[in-house]
């Protein structure tokens, strides 16, 4: 049976795959990781997760996970089966990022952790989304249970990222592309431009979603990536 990996995203944990876990578990051995809760940077984030998971994996990874799995493909490719990107993307921050995401690390640090993370979810979620409170609260539950030090901690690993983009040609493994129809975080035109550019690359736009799909759209992100999984078994 095949070892996937599943990459959690900035400040989340297993949660955010709680509904694909059991579905994936039918068709592969199923391990969510938590280097990016043990490491201060995605390259030792990924030799971390090299040296703890021998043997050759899928990656699916969500938006930093996304990330993650692409610097485990620089460092290791041979290592990869394949590579599932679910609302990520290949660009690094710009200067206005850099400078929300230092002001948002500022806050933290002052304990303000509520008002940011609150002040989030209008730009996590498809707007269909952001009034379900039981949703929105199991999100926000999952992002305080990471707290001010691992927020701080994992947006710096993001801010000091590099560009991707010229990786993305030598992705040589199957390459999934999934992104949210309403995703403002990490847009579908990020997501084009990683299908564009890697040469066996599928894009699929995940309708009712934004950055949150696997939370918003659990069942619509399942059937995605079992099939996939079936048209990519050996």
């Amino acid at each position: 049976m095949r070892s996937l990996l599943l990459l959690p995203g900035l400040a989340c944990d297993g949660e955010l795959f709680e509904g694909q876990q059991a579905a994936l578990a039918s068709e592969c051995r199923v391990h969510v990781s938590d280097v990016h809760q043990r490491e201060p940077s995605l390259p030792q984030m990924a030799r971390r997760l090299l040296h703890e998971q021998p043997g050759r994996h899928v990656l699916v990874g969500a938006s930093m996970g996304g990330m993650l799995a692409l610097e485990v493909w620089r460092q290791a490719p041979q290592r990869v089966r394949a590579i599932a990107l679910l609302g990520s993307t290949a660009r690094p921050d710009t200067p206005a990022l850099i400078e929300l995401r230092t002001q948002a690390c500022a806050m933290f640090a002052a304990g303000r952790i509520d008002e940011v993370l609150r002040a989030n979810v209008l730009f996590a979620f498809h707007p269909l989304h952001t009034r379900k409170r039981a949703l929105i609260d199991g999100y926000l539950a999952m992002l305080r249970r990471a707290g001010a030090d691992q927020l701080i901690a994992q947006n710096r690993a993001v801010m000091a990222r590099g560009d991707s983009r010229p990786l993305l040609p030598s992705i040589t493994c199957p390459l999934l592309v999934a992104c949210g129809e309403a995703d403002v975080l990490t847009t579908p035109e990020h997501a084009r431009e990683i299908a564009a550019l890697a040469p066996h690359a599928r894009l699929e736009i995940v309708p009712g979603a934004g950055h949150m799909l696997t939370l918003e759209q659990p069942e619509r992100v399942n059937t995605l990536l079992l099939h996939w999984l079936d048209e990519i078994s050996p």
